[in-house]
C-alpha cells in the first residue's frame, strides 16, 4: 500500500490552514510557497480538501482558505478520504468480485487485519496532533546553536 501524493500533500496543506489562523483564510501562494506544494497542483488539493467538506473559502474580495471544522476533529483519516474511496491494502477488501476465494481465504483475513490496524491508526492522528508537532519541530531547530 501507499499513500497517493494527494493524500500527502492535502495532509500538508489542511496542516498549513491549522498553523495559520487569520480572519482572511490561508492564501492559496502561502500554503504553496510554505508547504513547497506546486500552485497548480496544489489546485487540485484543494479541490479535493473542499469537495471532503474539510475546508472552505473565506468570504471576500482577496479571501483565503480555512479549515471547516476545529483542527482536533479532522483526522489523518478524513484527509485520505477526500482523495480516495477505500483505505485497502489488497484489492480484495475493496472489491470481493475480484477474488472467488473471499469467503475462504486466511490471508485475506490477514490483509483485512492489517488495514484495520492502519484504519485505526490514521483515525486516532488528528490535524491538531500535526499541528502540534509541528510546533514542537520548529521550536526545536529555533533552540539549535551552530558552533563553526
Amino acid at each position: 500500500m501507499k499513500i497517493n501524493s494527494k493524500t500527502r500533500y492535502g495532509t500538508r496543506a489542511i496542516l498549513e490552514l491549522a498553523l495559520n489562523k487569520s480572519e482572511e483564510g490561508v492564501y492559496q501562494k502561502d500554503i504553496s510557497i510554505n508547504q513547497d506544494i506546486s500552485y497548480k497542483y496544489l489546485d487540485q488539493i484543494i479541490c479535493g480538501l473542499k469537495a471532503g467538506g474539510l475546508i472552505g473559502t473565506v468570504s471576500g474580495k482577496k479571501s483565503g482558505y480555512r479549515l471547516q471544522r476545529e483542527p482536533g476533529k479532522i483526522t489523518v483519516l478524513d484527509v485520505y478520504n477526500a482523495f480516495s474511496q477505500d483505505l485497502a491494502v489488497v484489492d480484495c477488501l475493496a472489491d470481493k468480485s475480484i477474488c472467488d476465494r473471499h469467503e475462504k481465504c486466511a490471508a485475506r483475513d490477514l490483509w483485512d487485519g492489517l488495514n484495520s490496524v492502519i484504519e485505526s491508526y490514521l483515525k486516532s492522528i488528528t490535524i491538531d496532533d500535526l499541528a502540534e508537532k509541528q510546533s514542537e519541530l520548529e521550536n526545536r531547530q529555533e533552540g539549535l546553536i551552530y558552533h563553526i
